[in-house]
């Protein structure tokens, strides 16, 4: 009976409107705070969709130019290209596995010493899609689809930010905040790998990661959609010249259209980084009216839980540590991709700005807790590894499904979501 309630509502926004209206009515809302949510989540997942479209079509654009100048099919690490692709084909069923994942979390930091009350929506939107496709992929039922997927979602929301707990309350010196962002296995092994190489420094103090002298060129970075844009430019620029040399020039000129075929790269990364934009503002507003629901909900009933925020929260407190993530992020990524080309894989992960710049970062703060600018370098640095190589795992999975040119990159997504995709094909 669910799964024909469910195959049967296929209109995403408006199952996200539900969530937001059911939410806002636990919260015992006015009914002019009731409708106003409501329609600015319908209309936020709406904007989402016009956003991922956008980026999508480029997406494909640049995979068309990198395939044809390389022999080889190249991938971006860009999750929320990799989400706009799964909600468009699968939205029914990640939107109510992560709203089954909010309940979820509630329960088990309620009634477990597991007390995360995972707050950045997005991520568990994104990590919704990773476990829906997943259970997809294996041919299981809707109903399974939904309410075991959401059971995991919600156990993970709550239980694995507490690898990086111990690190967090280094970081900021209290224990009032949890990491809300699923990339807590990676952040607690680059913790690992910094507090490894802080036992090798003389006099036992690692030298912190604020000492160093970055350049001011790196500070770009920390406008989000600058380091987006000018991320795919240079890979829109790498595409194209190399289909020049190798005499694919009227391919390019049949994608450029009507614009210069020299500035056409520098367009087709602006216009990624626009759509990037719009789908960023789009989430936020859906997310937003959601996540309030939830807030409300546990700060009521579960007075001793602990609010799961997103990794710039903790920028603050190491902001050196962040550039010198960002770079060791990208540069484990460029090495990852580099392992990918050498052992001639069919498939070639391509590290996205983005990623390497928020994830990296924060492994960067938490390598820097015990190690020093070394443990943020050298943390950073395998989780750009793990960001670039883990995603491998699990795309062929997704391709299967159409959810091709872009993938999840986050360690928890991949290492979790392998682990459920090995069992289900045990049974499967």
């Amino acid at each position: 009976m669910l799964d024909m309630i469910l195959a049967q509502s296929r209109n995403t926004a408006l199952i996200m409107g539900l969530i937001a209206l059911i939410g806002l009515l636990l919260q015992k809302k006015s009914a002019t705070d009731v409708i106003s949510g409501t329609m600015k989540t319908v209309i936020g997942f709406m904007v989402f969709n016009i956003g991922s479209n956008a980026m999508s079509a480029v997406v494909q654009t640049f995979t068309d130019l990198f395939n044809t100048a390389f022999g080889i099919e190249g991938v971006t690490t860009q999750v929320e290209v990799a989400t706009g692709l799964a909600l468009n084909e699968y939205g029914t069923e990640v939107a109510m596995v992560m709203l089954l994942g909010f309940v979820i979390n509630l329960i088990v930091a309620k009634f477990t010493r597991f007390k995360a009350i995972f707050l950045t929506g997005q991520h568990f939107l994104y990590f919704a899609c990773v476990i829906a496709l997943i259970f997809i992929a294996n041919d299981l039922p809707m109903v399974v689809t939904v309410v075991v997927g959401g059971i995991l979602l919600g156990f993970c929301g709550a239980a694995l930010p507490s690898f990086c707990q111990p690190f967090m309350n280094k970081i900021t010196g209290a224990d009032n905040l949890a990491m809300g962002h699923f990339n807590c296995i990676g952040y607690a092994l680059s913790g690992y790998i910094g507090k490894f190489l802080g036992k090798f420094n003389k006099g036992g103090e690692a030298k912190d990661a604020s000492s160093v002298n970055m350049p001011k060129f790196f500070e770009l970075f920390r406008d989000f959609i600058f380091s987006v844009a000018l991320f795919m430019v240079v890979l829109f620029y790498v595409a194209v010249i190399a289909c020049v040399a190798n005499g694919q020039m009227d391919f390019v000129l049949e994608k450029a259209g009507n614009d210069i075929w020299f500035i056409y790269p520098f367009l087709q990364g602006l216009q990624f980084a626009a759509g990037m934009s719009v789908l960023i503002y789009g989430v936020r507003q859906f997310i937003a009216e959601i996540t309030a629901a939830f807030v409300a909900i546990s700060e009521k009933y579960i007075p001793n839980s602990k609010p799961a925020v997103d990794c710039p929260a903790i920028f603050p407190f190491a902001p050196t540590a962040v550039l010198i993530g960002f770079v060791g992020a990208f540069l484990g990524g460029l090495a990852a991709m580099a392992l990918m080309v050498a052992f001639n894989s069919s498939v070639i992960m391509i590290p996205a700005a983005g990623i390497c710049f928020f994830s990296g970062g924060t492994a960067g703060i938490f390598g820097n807790a015990y190690g020093g600018w070394k443990g943020a370098l050298v943390g950073s640095f395998v989780v750009g590894l793990a960001l670039t190589g883990l995603p491998l795992i699990l795309y062929p999975a997704f391709a299967q499904l159409n959810i091709v040119g872009a993938s999840f990159p986050n360690v928890d997504y991949n290492i979790i979501g392998a682990i459920l995709h090995w069992i289900l094909g045990i049974f499967g």
